[in-house]
């Protein structure tokens, strides 16, 4: 997986890089060209998760949505997208010539929603999907619906009766998440990503009051996220695609030592567009030192 020695396989499809930009951390994809060239955009980015696709174009919350804490960043964006349609005209052509693995994050208010949106993309050549059954800034939905085993297992044998390509599972980090895992498994997913965000919350000021209810992103949470991939990864025999305050190779390189195959990379392309390059290149460097201390 270092290097240019290989290629990591997920699943039916293949990635030339391990790390995937995260869902919701680069818009709607239409500036990427911006911040980089195409080979680095191929040599570097393993694949692209959308934002967070509903069946119609969703609003989101009202401001304020971000909040700095200290090592995180509460964002409360409230699932802002302009519906599945639209992105598939406008977007995810853009996307595609960038020649790296699209992943659309589908996020349903039901079972019913969620398959309504498979069945959109069955008609198109998209080829991977991950289900954010876990998004805890939506008040419909979200992390409730994770809570649920059996909702689960009814929705990916839904989904898999129907999409034969790459299935991910985007799993919260509270709540039942071994026995969640465990169905996701046995009902045919093909990955799961540990974890999304942690509920949260933060004062923005004192008079009036204002708060912020939403996800806690970044370095903060990776130690409990670390903890999560090691025990999933003891219990599951799926991949795991570590995501959770990845900001350096050595914070991917951790992972990694404790099961996880693949990572996303969220909060760091707010701080730094290009972070991704940065932490590949250091990735690369624990590894290959790694590779000789274990010959």
């Amino acid at each position: 997986m270092a290097g240019e020695r290989s290629t990591l396989k997920v699943g039916p499809l293949s990635f030339r890089s391990p790390f995937f930009l995260a869902s919701g951390t680069w818009g709607l994809g239409d500036s990427l060209e911006r911040y980089f060239t195409e080979e680095e955009i191929r040599t570097y980015i393993g694949a692209f998760v959308t934002k967070g696709l509903s069946l119609e174009p969703m609003e989101g919350n009202p401001p304020p949505r971000l909040a700095e804490t200290p090592c995180g960043l509460i964002n409360s964006i409230g699932l802002e997208n302009p519906g599945i349609k639209v992105f598939l005209e406008k977007y995810y052509p853009l996307l595609k010539s960038y020649e790296v693995p699209i992943i659309f994050n589908l996020h349903g208010k039901t079972v019913e929603e969620f398959l309504a949106l498979v069945q959109i993309l069955k008609e198109t050549d998209v080829r991977s999907i991950e289900l954010n059954i876990s998004c805890p800034n939506v008040a419909e939905g979200g992390i409730a619906f994770s809570q649920s085993p059996e909702t689960v297992a009814r929705l990916i044998r839904g989904v898999r009766e129907s999409f034969s390509g790459l299935l991910v599972v985007k799993l919260s980090p509270i709540g039942p998440i071994m026995e969640v895992a465990r169905i996701c498994e046995e009902e045919g997913a093909d990955a799961l990503t540990i974890a999304n965000t942690y509920p949260a919350m933060a004062i923005l000021s004192y008079s009036p009051l204002s708060i912020i209810k939403g996800g806690l992103s970044g370095p903060a949470i990776k130690p409990l996220t670390l903890r999560l991939v090691y025990e999933l990864s003891q219990k599951s025999k799926l991949p795991i695609i570590a995501s959770g305050g990845i900001l350096t190779g050595r914070d991917a390189f951790e992972y990694y030592l404790v099961g996880a195959r693949a990572f996303q990379v969220g909060t760091a392309n707010l701080i730094d567009p290009r972070a991704v390059i940065r932490i590949y290149n250091e990735f690369v460097e624990l590894m290959e030192r790694y590779e000789r201390l274990s010959d």
